[in-house]
């Protein structure tokens, strides 16, 4: 909600703290400047700012934002246990900053029992990002206090996004969803440390589900790019659901480590060059993610899809699934989805691996030319940019080979299909759900 009022509102609710003074003599002679400030209107947030925003920062705000290229919107949910990464990354951002070009907005969330640095304040909070050095504590100026709001609630993140496109409206958008993420599933099968879902609020118990997170975009209206700083959503069933509300997707098919994106790299070229197109935005978050990870010899995956491709996506695999069943050949579909690389959770498989494993072993021609057909479609069409590099192995897994995934996974149980899968656009509208069943078939 936006109240309009006139440049002589907002000059009061400045000057005590920019120190202006204007000459409004002009208005005893019936014209100047105050006829030129009776026509001009200027958008306001509705919810009163905090006095600590109203200065200088705020003052380019208001006059500036209707020049901007970007805003970045970053939907931080830390009421669990990455506070500290998640505070670390705003302070990563502060090391850049907004300018009159790029909007950086972050709506971040903290509870008790994780991390009491900065002051150790609790509850949900609005900032505009400017820049500050200090990596020890948050810097930019609070904008809006929310209280102990629900960040695990989809209505919430639509909130924030609709707030940010009003306030600071800009010609491009970019919406970050930061936190824990488990690809498409629903509910926690196990534990809530082991399966967390996206925005993960431990204070409320909820997270977003893949069809709400489809609402939750659908609501804020078109964005141009939407990335999830969180691990394995990258699959074909959360893409699908996003497929009308933005034009490129970036994420992981597998675990993010828990310093995520490294916002510094990201957004200083950003800021540096704002004429950026949103593919060029979509490319540098990969990138920024990519080589940070490279640089320390860490495994890793990330990749930016096309979101225009995605309906073709179906359509390929349509067409694979129908060859694959029709052949019989599902012994060969059981031990190609059994080699194909997965991530964290265990069900979850790269899909141009696995076609690969299928033609490389079947029999039918029908088979190989739908399965060849798929591959290319996923590298020539849908996926823009995918990068990643194999891991050594760690404490909790050995080496992977992260090389052959090719940016998109999806969803390769080899039982029943879990509660909620055919709550999904992509199951109703894919003969995905039928291929897997029909795989797990004695």
């Amino acid at each position: 909600m936006m109240r309009k009022t006139t440049i002589t509102a907002i000059a009061a609710l400045l000057m005590p703290a920019a120190g202006w003074s204007v000459d409004f003599d002009g208005a005893s002679r019936g014209g100047g400047i105050m006829d030129e400030i009776s026509r001009v209107e200027l958008a306001l947030p509705a919810e009163a700012l905090v006095p600590e925003a109203q200065d200088k920062g705020i003052l380019d705000w208001l006059f500036g934002k209707s020049e901007a290229e970007w805003t970045i919107m970053v939907f931080s949910n830390a009421k669990n246990d990455l506070e500290r990464f998640l505070l670390s990354d705003i302070n990563e951002m502060e090391l850049v900053g907004s300018s009159k070009k790029v909007n950086i907005v972050v709506e971040v969330g903290r509870m008790d029992g994780y991390d009491s640095s900065d002051d150790n304040w609790t509850g949900v909070r609005r900032y505009l990002i400017q820049k500050d050095d200090d990596m020890s504590r948050m810097g930019s100026k609070l904008v809006q206090e929310m209280g102990m709001t629900d960040m695990g609630d989809y209505r919430n993140l639509a909130a924030f996004g609709k707030w940010a496109k009003e306030n600071f409206p800009a010609r491009k958008y970019m919406l970050i969803v930061s936190n824990h993420g488990s690809g498409w599933e629903k509910g926690l099968r196990r534990s809530v440390v082991e399966n967390k879902g996206i925005s993960y609020d431990e204070q409320s118990g909820n997270h977003i589900n893949t069809p709400q997170l489809g609402a939750a975009l659908r609501e804020i209206g078109k964005l141009d790019v939407f990335s999830t700083d969180a691990c394995l959503m990258q699959m074909a069933e959360v893409v699908y659901e996003l497929k009308d509300s933005v034009d490129y997707i970036v994420g992981s098919e597998e675990t993010e480590p828990g310093d995520g994106y490294t916002y510094n790299d990201f957004l200083g070229p950003l800021v540096a060059r704002p004429a950026m197109t949103p593919r060029e935005v979509g490319r540098l978050t990969v990138d920024a993610y990519s080589d940070h990870y490279d640089r320390i010899n860490q495994g890793y995956t990330q990749s930016l899809a096309r979101v225009s491709a995605v309906r073709g996506l179906l359509t390929a695999s349509n067409a694979f699934a129908d060859a694959m069943m029709a052949s019989g050949e599902k012994e060969l579909a059981k031990s190609a989805r059994n080699a194909t690389i997965n991530f964290a959770v265990y069900e979850n498989r790269d899909m141009y691996d696995f076609a690969r494993r299928v033609v490389e072993g079947s029999q039918d021609q029908n088979v190989k030319a739908a399965g060849q057909a798929l591959m290319d479609y996923i590298t020539g069409s849908l996926m823009i940019h995918s990068r990643a590099r194999d891991s050594q192995g760690g404490f909790w897994s050995g080496p992977k080979q992260y090389t052959l995934a090719k940016g998109m996974a999806a969803y390769f149980p080899s039982y029943s299909l879990a509660a909620g899968y055919g709550d999904l656009a992509w199951a109703r509208d894919s003969r995905w759900d039928e291929f897997v069943t029909w795989m797990n078939q004695p």
